[in-house]
C-alpha cells in the first residue's frame, strides 16, 4: 500500500515537471539554462532544509558524484529540450529513452535478451524513429536528441537509486553536489538570462516539489519495486503528462504522436514481459529437485 502511493505520487510529480518545464520554457518566462539553474538551486535547498527538522537526528545529506553528475546532465538536457517538443512528445522520448538504458544496462552485465525482449527493443527504436522522422508534426530532431540524453542521465540515475537505506538524505545529497555545476551554469546565464517572476515561481517549484520531493517519492518506491515493475509504471508518464498538456497548455494530441506512443510504449512492454518471463523460467530451472523454491525472497514447496 505505502509502495504504490509513492508510486502514484512520484509518478504524478514527474508528468507535472513536463508541463512546468515546457509552461516556463514555452512560454518564454525564463530561459533554459537559468530555469535548469534555479530548479537544482531550489531542489537542493528545499532537501537541506526538510533534512534539518528529521527527527531521528540524521540530517546529513549522503549521496554520490555519479548520481549528482546524472542528475545535472539529465536537469539541463531535459531543460533545453524542451524548448521545442510539447509535454506528451517530450515525455514519451524522455522514458522510452529511460527504459532503453535501463534494458542496455542489464545488457552490458550479461544479461541476454531472448527473442521477444528483442523484438519489443525494436519496435520502441522503430516508434522513435518515426516520431522523430521528418514531416510536418515531427518534433524538433536537436531537441528529441537532447531529451534522449536526459532519459539516459535519469535512467542511470533511477539504476543506482535501487536499493538505497535513505532516499531523503541520498537525493538531497546528489542535489547539494550539484551545485558547483549549477553555479557555473548560473553564470553562463548572466549574459542572455530572460527571467520574469513567474519563471522564476515556476523553476522554484519543479525544483523543490516536483523535483526534489518527487525524487525522494521514487527512490522510496524503488526499494518496493522489481526492476521490472519500477520500469512499467513509469510508462503512465507520458500518458498523464499529454493529457496535462491538453488540459494546461491547449496542446494537441497528434495522429503521430499516438502511433509512435503505440509501438514505444508497447514494444517496452514487450521488452520488459519477455525479459520477466525468461527470469521466471531460469529460477524454476535452477532450483534443486525436493529444495523451496524461492519467489520473492521466500522460500515456497515446489507443486
Amino acid at each position: 500500500m505505502q509502495t504504490g502511493i509513492y508510486t502514484g505520487l512520484a509518478l504524478t510529480a514527474f508528468a507535472a515537471n513536463s508541463i512546468i518545464c515546457r509552461l516556463a520554457l514555452g512560454g518564454s518566462a525564463i530561459d533554459a539554462t537559468s530555469f535548469s539553474a534555479i530548479r537544482l538551486a531550489s531542489g537542493a535547498a528545499a532537501l537541506r532544509l526538510i533534512l534539518r527538522f528529521r527527527a531521528d537526528g540524521r540530517t546529513q545529506p549522503s549521496g554520490s558524484w555519479i548520481s549528482a553528475g546524472s542528475l545535472f546532465l539529465y536537469a539541463v538536457t531535459f531543460s533545453f529540450a524542451y524548448l521545442d517538443l510539447s509535454a506528451g512528445t517530450g515525455a514519451l522520448i524522455l522514458f522510452g529513452s529511460v527504459q532503453a538504458s535501463m534494458i542496455l544496462a542489464a545488457f552490458w552485465a550479461g544479461d541476454r535478451p531472448d527473442a521477444r525482449e528483442w523484438a519489443g527493443m525494436l519496435l520502441a527504436v522503430c516508434g522513435l524513429g518515426y516520431l522523430a522522422s521528418p514531416g510536418l508534426a515531427s518534433p524538433s530532431l536537436s531537441a528529441a536528441i537532447l531529451m534522449a540524453i536526459a532519459g539516459c542521465a535519469w535512467g542511470v540515475y533511477s539504476l543506482r537509486g535501487r536499493g538505497i537505506a535513505d532516499p531523503l538524505r541520498d537525493t538531497a545529497g546528489n542535489f547539494v553536489r550539484t551545485l558547483p555545476l549549477t553555479a557555473g551554469l548560473g553564470l553562463l546565464a548572466l549574459q542572455d538570462s530572460e527571467i520574469s517572476v513567474e519563471g522564476v515561481l515556476l523553476a522554484v517549484v519543479s525544483g523543490a516539489l516536483t523535483s526534489g520531493v518527487g525524487y525522494v517519492l521514487w527512490y522510496a518506491a524503488l526499494r518496493g519495486l522489481s526492476a521490472p515493475r519500477a520500469a512499467v509504471v513509469q510508462l503512465c508518464v507520458p500518458v498523464l503528462a499529454a493529457g496535462g498538456g491538453v488540459a494546461f497548455l491547449s496542446e494537441a494530441i497528434s495522429a503521430r504522436l499516438i502511433l509512435a506512443a503505440a509501438l514505444i510504449l508497447g514494444g517496452v512492454g514487450l521488452a520488459l514481459r519477455g525479459r520477466e518471463k525468461r527470469r521466471q523460467g531460469e529460477l524454476c530451472s535452477v532450483s534443486p529437485p525436493g529444495r523451496p523454491r524461492l519467489v520473492g525472497g521466500v522460500g515456497l514447496p515446489r507443486d
